[in-house]
C-alpha cells in the first residue's frame, strides 16, 4: 500500500481569511446544523444473543463455530437494533424479499427520524427545499425520498437528491453537499436523510469472514439532519456550523470496501487491509487539511469519527495522534448501535449536542471512510 499513486482531493467551500484564525466568529457562508435526529427499529439484541441465531443463517449445519464467536466477542458491539425480529430473517427467500422489508422498514424509520429533527429545528415539511436521501442497503424507484415527500407533505417544488453507492462516508459526504448547495442557495432549508438496514444484506449461506464480520458488526436505523443557509434566522441552536469540507479518492483502491452486486443482493467486501491503509494514509490528508484552515489536531475540541470498526477506530488513532478519549463517542456508538453505516456519524453526532454541548468557538472534525476507497472531512465550529 505505501506505493500509493497520489490521492485526489477536492476541497469544497474553503473559508474566508477571516474564518482562519481560532478564534474567528462562523464564516458568514458557515451553514447552520439545526438539528439531528436519529431512530432505531424496535427490536433490540444483546450481542451474545444474535451470534448463535446468525451462525444459523451464514454457516452449514455443524460447522466449526469458534471463528464466528471470535469475531462477536471482538467486534466492539454490545448491543443492535435489527429492522426485523430475528427469527424472520430465515424467512426472506431472495433479493426481492429482503428490499421490500427495506422499503416498508426504511420509509417508516425515514418518516420517523425525518419529522423529530423537523420538529426539534421548528420546521415542518413545507419548509424543507431540498432533501438528500442516502442508502446502500436497497434500491426504489421512486426512491425513498420521493415516496416520503408526498407521504410527509412536502412541497411539489422540493428538490430531491437520491444518493447511492456512498456507503458509509455518506452521512459526512451528505452533510457536506448540502453545505455546498446552501452556500449558493443561502435563504434555503436542507435535509440529509440516511436509512440503512444493514442486516437486511446479510447473505444467507455465506461462511466468508468479510459477510461474518458484517453480521458481528452492522445494526440498523435512520437518521435526518437538518442544515439552513447563513441567510436564515440561526436563533438558539445547539449547532454546530460547517466551515469547510474536504474530499479525498485514493486511486486503485476499489477492492478495499464495498459490495459484490449478484442474484442474492450486496454481499459485503470487506478487506483486511482498510486499518492498515488508513494508518498509512489518513493522517497527512487530515493534516493537511486542517492546516490549510489554520489549524493543527490539537486545536480540533471534538471529533465525530465513523466507527468502522475497533481495528479502523485504533488506526485513526494511530494516524492522528490523538488522545485517548478523543474517540470515545464514536466507541460508545458502536458499543450500543453497532456501525451503522451512513447513519453513524449522525448518531454521534446527535449524542455530542445532547450529553455535552462543545463550548462555543470550539472546532470539530467529522470524519468518514467508504467505497472508493475514499474519505470526507467536515470541519465544525460551536
Amino acid at each position: 500500500m505505501n506505493d500509493m499513486r497520489v490521492p485526489v482531493i477536492v476541497e469544497h467551500a474553503p473559508s474566508p481569511p477571516t474564518t482562519l484564525h481560532r478564534r474567528a466568529a462562523p464564516a458568514a457562508t458557515a451553514t447552520t446544523v439545526a438539528a439531528v435526529r436519529t431512530r432505531l427499529p424496535p427490536h433490540r439484541y444483546a450481542q451474545e444473543d444474535l451470534t448463535e441465531p446468525i451462525g444459523d443463517l451464514c454457516l452449514a449445519p455443524g460447522a466449526d463455530r469458534a471463528l464466528l464467536r471470535r469475531i462477536h466477542a471482538s467486534a466492539g458491539v454490545r448491543t443492535r437494533h435489527l429492522a426485523l425480529p430475528i427469527e424472520r430473517y430465515a424467512l426472506l427467500g431472495d433479493f426481492g424479499d429482503s428490499n421490500d422489508a427495506w422499503m416498508t422498514a426504511g420509509l417508516e424509520l425515514g418518516e420517523e427520524a425525518l419529522t423529530g429533527a423537523l420538529r426539534e429545528a421548528g420546521l415542518g415539511p413545507a419548509d424543507v427545499d431540498l432533501l438528500v436521501c442516502a442508502s446502500i442497503t436497497g434500491v426504489a424507484a421512486p426512491s425513498l425520498d420521493a415516496r416520503l415527500a408526498g407521504r410527509m407533505g412536502m412541497r411539489p417544488d422540493v428538490k430531491r437528491l437520491p444518493v447511492f453507492g456512498l456507503g458509509c462516508v455518506a452521512g459526512t459526504a451528505g452533510i457536506a453537499r448540502v453545505h455546498d448547495y446552501l452556500r449558493g442557495h443561502p435563504d434555503d432549508t436542507a435535509v440529509l436523510l440516511t436509512v440503512e438496514l444493514c442486516s437486511l444484506t446479510l447473505q444467507q449461506g455465506d461462511a466468508s469472514r468479510a459477510n461474518l464480520v458484517a453480521g458481528a458488526l452492522f445494526g440498523d436505523g435512520a437518521a435526518a439532519l437538518v442544515a439552513r443557509g447563513s441567510g436564515c434566522a440561526r436563533g438558539d441552536t445547539a449547532g454546530p456550523f460547517v466551515v469547510a469540507t474536504r474530499s479525498c479518492l485514493y486511486p486503485d483502491t476499489g477492492q478495499l470496501l464495498g459490495w459484490d452486486i449478484g442474484a442474492g443482493g450486496f454481499r459485503v467486501l470487506i478487506d483486511a487491509g482498510v486499518p492498515g491503509f488508513v494508518r498509512d494514509h489518513f493522517g497527512r490528508n487530515v493534516r493537511a487539511f486542517l492546516t490549510e484552515h489554520g489549524l493543527t489536531t490539537d486545536d480540533i475540541g471534538t471529533w465525530v469519527c465513523h466507527p468502522g470498526g475497533p481495528r479502523v477506530l485504533s488506526a485513526v488513532d494511530d494516524a492522528l495522534g490523538l488522545p485517548g478519549d478523543a474517540l470515545e463517542p464514536s466507541r460508545r456508538s458502536l458499543e450500543t448501535v453497532g456501525n451503522i453505516s451512513s447513519v453513524s456519524v449522525l448518531h454521534i453526532l446527535q449524542s455530542i449536542r445532547e450529553s455535552r454541548r462543545p463550548e462555543t468557538g470550539t472546532w470539530g472534525l467529522m470524519l468518514a471512510m467508504g467505497p472508493g476507497f475514499c474519505s470526507e472531512l467536515v470541519l465544525l465550529r460551536w
